[in-house]
């Protein structure tokens, strides 16, 4: 894979990293507040969604290589 392409996608693992940390602080904040809690399933639910790329997107800057 050439340089720019993994870096174009470590840059974009990192704004999905990002995301998902905001993501977290928001769901702490409404479960503080006492916000609904089907707000909050939906939001967890995107939360997971975002791992779920960062993961893909992680895979494919270092493949598994069976050695």
């Amino acid at each position: 894979m050439p340089d720019q392409d993994q870096a174009e996608l470590r840059l974009q693992a990192a704004r999905l990293r990002q995301e998902h940390e905001d993501y977290d602080a928001a769901i702490n904040a409404m479960i503080t507040v006492g916000c609904d809690a089907l707000r909050i399933q939906r939001m967890k639910k995107k939360k997971l969604i975002l791992k779920d790329k960062i993961i893909k997107i992680e895979d494919q800057i270092i493949p598994d290589i069976i050695a």
